[in-house]
């Protein structure tokens, strides 16, 4: 019989016991402040030492690093040296689309979201132009100026309004805008392709002017003498080599501080 009532005791100790831990677990769980995890987590975002390095790539197929085998492309180049210059931690958002053109972009950049991860970036990698005019390859059957001028007129239009939407977004982000190469001037009418080309980045280059902290980024050099050296096999598009060119020009670009800092 003692036996019993001591085994009652101690169910009803253990019981007790159980009730006092789940009590505590319940009160943790949704009663306890949260200021201590709140002023860590504002600690970590405005601490310059942990300060992340924003990058945010837009435009087309090429900042999507279409035609290396590798996926990295120009963005991930960048990425591989900028790792070497600064010890802040980088975070990139890839926002390219394949086959983008420049007012796709623009319509783009009028999403909440797009305009988010804008406000919130140290750098801008963007490269838009070569859809519109390469247009598939179909602009090689009519090469008439009258018929260039008039997409450019539009394309210049565009781009300009593309730079005016990230600049009242985000008026401090250094913005690098890579310029176009010519994939075809080792074809017939090379001559022709590579005039419009160098024109289009000068016009479009006169446009980035126009706004504070807008890089234009020549390639047109790198690919002029052995273009297919640097080329996917579509012909098109930049291979594994010709990214790393890329790469490396806008990489030399982008300075920090002895400190390693932006």
């Amino acid at each position: 019989m003692n036996m019993v009532k001591v085994i009652a005791v101690l169910s009803i100790i253990a019981g007790g016991c159980w009730l006092f831990g789940l009590g505590l677990t319940v009160y943790d769980q949704f009663f306890q402040p949260t200021a201590s995890l709140s002023t860590h987590y504002r600690a970590e975002e405005t601490t310059d030492e942990d300060h992340r390095l924003q990058i945010v790539a837009i435009g087309d197929s090429l900042t999507r690093g279409t035609g290396d085998e590798t996926g990295k492309g120009y963005v991930g180049y960048v990425l591989d040296e900028l790792r070497t210059k600064t010890k802040q931690p980088i975070q990139l958002t890839n926002l390219a689309i394949k086959g983008q053109v420049s007012e796709q972009l623009l319509q783009q950049l009028q999403q909440n979201e797009v305009q988010r991860q804008l406000k919130q970036a140290d750098f801008v990698f963007m490269t838009i132009g070569g859809n519109d005019l390469f247009q598939g390859g179909e602009t090689l059957q009519n090469l008439s100026a009258e018929y260039i001028n008039r997409i450019k007129s539009v394309y210049l239009r565009h781009l300009d309004a593309i730079f005016r939407t990230i600049r009242s977004v985000n008026p401090h982000a250094v913005v690098f805008y890579i310029g176009l190469y010519n994939p075809f001037n080792q074809l017939d009418h090379a001559e022709t392709t590579s005039a419009i080309v160098r024109q289009w980045n000068y016009d479009s280059a006169e446009v980035a002017a126009r706004y504070p902290h807008i890089i234009a980024v020549p390639t047109y050099d790198l690919f002029e003498l052995h273009v297919n050296d640097y080329l996917y096999s579509d012909q098109f598009h930049p291979n594994k080599e010709g990214y790393k060119l890329i790469g490396e020009r806008l990489s030399s670009l982008i300075t920090f501080t002895k400190e390693g800092k932006k």
